[in-house]
């Protein structure tokens, strides 16, 4: 599908134009948006618009890193939305000129139609920024960026209920959680870092087609950006600290098991000795004959296994 938003130079604004009836010198701008176009659809890139064979690659070979190519008055631009159930990125091209803005993705995205929506209220309201294709793809990047907050914020709270569960479940589950969240930090890290330094770019680059005071606005972006990779960079170090002390407590509990287990083999080993010593097959072994020899042996067991006991505890083994 792809939907046009034409404004004129007296500031109408008209949807739902068919592109190829639009006449660029008519208008002074437009918006071509094409939403999981058809192959059909995607051949007008080349036919209707001219652009560059290497960018129209780009855009039917998915998935390019976030980048900023010049193509005569065209600037082409790869930007990662994210899918917000798997984390993935998904990408989303934009074609920038001074006459015309021209998006193209694959998926339907609901930040695109966020952003086509408030392009068009911006441009009816005539308040706010509402510039031109450079304001609506700055609008459309803004929009990208703040998908990935609600995303990076739920992996954060789980992170703070995985501080809590120390005692509930157990280490092999805990260690299975710390590394899935870990894993989805990292898809989130591989999305918003090279969105990151391709804004850094567009912030200071001398090509793109805009004002000092545009600037500021991807600037901010920029900052959301950097926002984004501290965070990122924190829960790492919080997941890194989560799986730290689950191994330490494993390792304390491990070690509390192997100690009761030794007290026991310890206690027991005199007693071992005594009735191995009593269960020999020799003939002549006068206890064997003596008629308290029984009740006194296990009195001695006892008392001797008792008296050790105590000693292991005063000596501070079951703290």
């Amino acid at each position: 599908m792809i939907r046009t938003l034409a404004v004129t130079h007296q500031g109408e604004v008209l949807t739902g134009l068919p592109l190829e009836g639009i006449v660029m010198a008519d208008y002074a701008w437009i918006w071509a948006d094409f939403d999981a176009p058809t192959p059909e659809e995607t051949r007008l890139l080349d036919s209707y618009f001219h652009f560059h064979p290497l960018a129209i690659e780009d855009c039917m070979h998915t998935l390019q890193r976030p980048k900023l190519d010049y193509y005569e008055d065209v600037q082409f631009f790869v930007l990662h939305a994210l899918n917000e159930q798997t984390l993935e990125a998904e990408e989303v091209d934009l074609f920038l000129s001074s006459g015309f803005l021209v998006s193209y993705h694959h998926q339907q995205k609901p930040e695109m139609d966020e952003a086509w929506e408030l392009v068009q209220a911006e441009i009816h309201s005539r308040k706010g920024w509402s510039g031109g294709p450079v304001a609506a793809a700055y609008t459309v990047m803004d929009k990208l960026v703040d998908r990935y907050f609600p995303s990076l914020y739920n992996l954060e709270d789980e992170l703070a209920d995985l501080e809590g569960m120390g005692e509930k479940e157990s280490v092999e589950e805990l260690m299975s959680q710390v590394f899935r969240v870990r894993g989805r930090l990292l898809k989130l890290r591989r999305t918003i870092v090279p969105m990151r330094d391709l804004m850094y770019r567009i912030v200071n680059s001398q090509h793109v087609q805009s004002n000092g005071e545009e600037r500021i606005y991807f600037g901010d972006i920029h900052d959301h950006l950097l926002k984004l990779t501290d965070m990122i960079e924190v829960d790492r170090e919080m997941t890194a600290d989560l799986r730290d002390s689950y191994i330490s407590l494993n390792s304390n509990r491990m070690n509390s098991i192997m100690k009761t287990l030794t007290v026991i083999t310890t206690v027991f080993m005199p007693l071992t000795l005594i009735a191995g010593i009593y269960g020999m097959n020799f003939r002549v072994m006068p206890e064997l004959d003596w008629t308290y020899g029984y009740p006194v042996i296990l009195l001695v067991m006892l008392a001797l296994g008792g008296s050790m006991f105590l000693w292991f505890r005063r000596s501070g083994w079951f703290k």
